[in-house]
């Protein structure tokens, strides 16, 4: 595979990690495509291997969404923003400090964000309670699963 095709395949994976924090945007479904799309060009074991965890993992975050609750964000009280941010820092989290650092950017950028909004620590922790149960879960697992897919393919390509 190119080095074109890879930074295409790259680029539909990041959008597909964004597409899962904006309502509409299938992006668990633009990552399994691009990951898709680089083993059926590339044809190694190791771009198998990353198809088959990939979609193993897809099905079962599909499976485990009706667990989760729906995803609500005007009940949260916080602004979008705040949602994009979260999801933004967990992305960039993720690659800084391997896989915990998904989760702690995106916790912690929402707090973040609402602490500056709403002025004390108190608040900011009960609208992080608010934010997670309205939305964050559902989004932070699927987002984490997509991260987790495209930390595979990224491996895969480094040292495969």
């Amino acid at each position: 595979m190119s080095v074109w095709q890879l930074v295409a395949v790259g680029l539909v994976m990041l959008l597909g990690l964004v597409g899962v924090l904006v309502p509409g945007v299938p992006g668990q479904a633009m990552v399994w495509a691009a990951v898709l799309w680089w083993a059926l060009t590339d044809m190694t074991p190791a771009a198998w291997g990353v198809l088959i965890g990939a979609t193993a993992l897809m099905l079962l975050n599909q499976a485990l969404k009706p667990l989760l609750p729906p995803r609500r964000p005007g009940e949260s009280g916080a602004p979008r923003r705040t949602l994009m941010i979260g999801g933004v820092a967990g992305i960039v989290g993720f690659f800084v400090v391997p896989v915990v650092g998904g989760i702690l950017g995106y916790v912690g950028a929402i707090f973040g964000a609402e602490r500056l909004r709403l002025g004390s620590r108190g608040a900011g922790w009960a609208s992080v309670r608010s934010v997670m149960r309205a939305t964050g879960y559902a989004v932070l697992v699927e987002l984490f699963c997509c991260l987790l897919v495209a930390g595979a393919w990224l491996g895969a390509v480094l040292w495969g």
